[in-house]
């Protein structure tokens, strides 16, 4: 996908990396050529220009990109305007963040349905990693029940998950399977990368260094995680 980035602070540069990192073509656009200058090698394209000013737009090739992300976190109000003048430009989806609770007021009032709180949504994570003992990654559906990424240890390699039998040894579904990989990108780069499998059947082998979605009760799942470290 064409992604177009506004604001390419902590949050925003990490984002252009990533989504290009899994293939994405990212342009990134911040007012500080500094910012721009760190990323220029690494996305496909950065530009320098004040996303407060409607006329700029007009050098933004908005009609080939599928999602515009306000990504700005120093100014509220630069924020705001850059979502509304994307609102009036711009009819592919488009993804806020959103700075206080007023700033939710205004974006929801602009009927824009996607926004983020990444500071909050990394504390949520970051909780569910604490509370889940050594499950590298977690997302919470409820208080009671995780999709959980759970790397698993060496005396699982080369077994299925018939052979670990494992909905009956550990109450958990594995949702599939993400296996380290190497791959390029579309700039020719060497990037070390996660392939998901698929819906894991119960022939299906486990490999070194696989990590496991797993689905249950967050204490089944830190019961598994204990158990990797053994």
């Amino acid at each position: 996908m064409k992604i177009i980035i506004f604001g390419l602070g902590n949050f925003g540069s990490s984002l252009a990396l990533k989504l290009t990192e899994s293939g994405n073509e990212v342009i990134g656009v911040d007012l500080k050529m500094e910012k721009v200058n760190l990323l220029k090698d690494k996305i496909a394209h950065t530009i320098c220009l004040d996303a407060t000013n409607e006329l700029a737009y007009d050098s933004l090739p908005l009609k080939d990109t599928h999602i515009a992300v306000v990504a700005i976190g120093e100014h509220e109000g630069a924020a705001i305007i850059t979502t509304a003048i994307l609102k009036e430009k711009f009819s592919a989806k488009i993804i806020s963040r959103s700075l206080s609770p007023v700033h939710d007021t205004v974006l929801k009032a602009m009927g824009i349905e996607h926004i983020i709180h990444p500071e909050q949504e990394a504390a949520a994570n970051l909780t569910g990693k604490i509370n889940l003992r050594n499950v590298l990654d977690n997302f919470n559906l409820d208080d009671e029940y995780s999709i959980s990424e759970v790397k698993v240890n060496d005396s699982f390699q080369d077994k299925s998950l018939q052979d670990l039998d494992f909905r009956k040894q550990y109450n958990l579904n594995v949702v599939t399977i993400i296996r380290p990989c190497n791959k390029k990108n579309f700039l020719g780069n060497q990037l070390k990368k996660k392939e998901v499998i698929g819906l894991p059947a119960n022939d299906t082998k486990i490999k070194k260094d696989d990590l496991l979605i797993v689905f249950g009760r967050n204490e089944d799942i830190a019961t598994f995680g204990d158990a990797m470290t053994n």
